[in-house]
């Protein structure tokens, strides 16, 4: 029997290195959803052994952290064992697949030190400062309160900055690196810049507030329930359109710099920046429970709601701005593409 068009098409896909990066996704996905009990219970007896017994500060913190973690936090961890423990597998999968179709690596723009600098800057100033003013003006309609800035700030700052760092550096390296790189191979840039946003967007819901309630989060099937939690919320217009999409546009801006720069200098400092931003202001403010603005104009956070997409168009108006500016300028400096 001759394959239809379709079954050859699909075929061709999963040959391909999107098809092995979608097997990669789907697979940690289920891996985590058949391991999470498991490591629910681990968590769990942590903590047991951490209440009764005297153990060194480390493990007594683990143990505190492991009791507060509900089942959905445990799913995430779940999931980041399951993608390391399988990149190994993409990764040879990938170095196949480019050595039988004769691809090479997306070229991007080595710049120099003083230019690879001024993009952090940039991005992280842009970001952070447009956030801070959207906060701002949350604050001005009254949907948050300004707390008395804590005495240890400055020593959860540095923290929240060295956090800000790793996480900018491995989901950059990761969705505009690795998974816009392999999606600009077969694709327009405007179509891989939306497919990357996508998948950066949905990964972002893997604990969603309904896992809070979960029942037997012991059981075998526990993982694949919560799974079925998250795809659940994506019916829901207001998630949609409050939460879901200021964090694909988040996705397109950093994917846009991607590709507008051929590096990820400038999309770490946009990420980075907004993360520093949000948690600031997090720090500092008290968000006002059931008010006229919530839920559509202004969510649970500064990144959910039309208030913040709106704030995140002009972010994007004033980045561009910016990079042209400097650009005229000759202050991005490249040495030879490789």
């Amino acid at each position: 029997m001759v394959p239809s068009t379709q079954l050859i098409h699909l075929k061709r896909f999963f040959q391909s290195e999107a098809g092995a990066l979608v097997c990669w996704v789907i697979s940690s996905i289920l891996f985590a959803a058949a391991i999470s009990p498991w490591v629910y219970q681990a968590g769990k007896a942590i903590a047991e052994m951490a209440a009764v017994a005297d153990l060194n500060g480390f493990l007594e913190w683990l143990g505190a952290s492991c009791e507060r973690a509900r089942f959905g936090r445990y799913f995430s961890r779940s999931l980041i064992l399951a993608a390391v423990g399988l990149l190994p597998v993409l990764l040879w999968r990938l170095k196949r697949i480019r050595l039988q179709t004769g691809t090479t690596p997306d070229q991007t723009c080595n710049y120099s030190a003083r230019s690879a600098l001024l993009q952090l800057g940039l991005g992280c100033a842009i970001a952070g400062s447009f956030l801070l003013a959207t906060g701002m003006i949350a604050g001005m309609l009254g949907a948050y309160l300004p707390l008395a800035v804590p005495a240890e700030l400055g020593t959860v700052m540095l923290k929240i900055l060295l956090l800000a760092i790793l996480v900018s550096l491995l989901e950059e390296w990761f969705f505009r690196g690795l998974l816009l790189g392999l999606w600009l191979k077969f694709a327009k840039p405007p179509v891989a810049c939306v497919g990357a946003s996508l998948l950066f967007a949905w990964v972002h819901f893997l604990e969603p507030s309904s896992a809070s309630v979960l029942t037997g989060a012991s059981s075998t099937l526990a993982g694949f329930k919560l799974v079925g939690e998250i795809l659940r919320q994506f019916g829901h217009l207001r998630f949609l359109v409050t939460d879901f999409m200021p964090l694909f546009f988040i996705g397109l801006i950093l994917a846009w710099a991607r590709v507008r720069t051929r590096s990820l200098w400038l999309p770490i400092g946009l990420h980075a920046g907004w993360i520093l931003a949000l948690k600031g202001f997090t720090l500092t403010h008290l968000e006002v429970m059931n008010h006229p603005l919530q839920p559509w104009i202004l969510g649970s956070s500064l990144r959910s709601g039309l208030l913040p997409l709106a704030g995140l168009v002009v972010t994007a108006g004033a980045c561009h701005l910016a990079l042209r500016r400097v650009e005229r300028a000759g202050l991005l400096v490249s040495h030879a593409s490789r």
